[in-house]
C-alpha cells in the first residue's frame, strides 16, 4: 500500500526473491485481510550499508545532472 510505481504482482515477486536469498525475513499475520511484513536480516543489512557506502561514492564520482 505504501509503495508507488510498481504493480502488486512486481513487488511480491521481487520480495520473494530477496527473501529466498536470505536478505528479508517474512512474517504473516493472521488477521481478515491477511497482513504481511517484511524485514532486513542480519544480510539484507549489511548488504544495505554496503548499498549506502556505494551510493555515496557515486554521487562523489557522478553527480545527477538533469540535462
Amino acid at each position: 500500500e505504501q509503495i508507488n510505481g510498481i504493480s502488486p504482482r512486481t513487488l511480491s515477486a521481487r520480495l520473494k526473491h530477496l527473501e529466498r536469498y536470505g536478505l528479508l525475513s517474512r512474517h504473516q499475520f493472521p488477521t481478515i485481510p491477511p497482513r504481511v511484513e517484511y524485514a532486513l536480516t542480519e544480510k539484507g543489512q549489511d548488504l544495505a550499508n554496503t548499498l549506502h557506502e556505494l551510493t555515496q561514492w557515486s554521487n562523489r564520482w557522478f553527480p545527477y545532472k538533469p540535462q
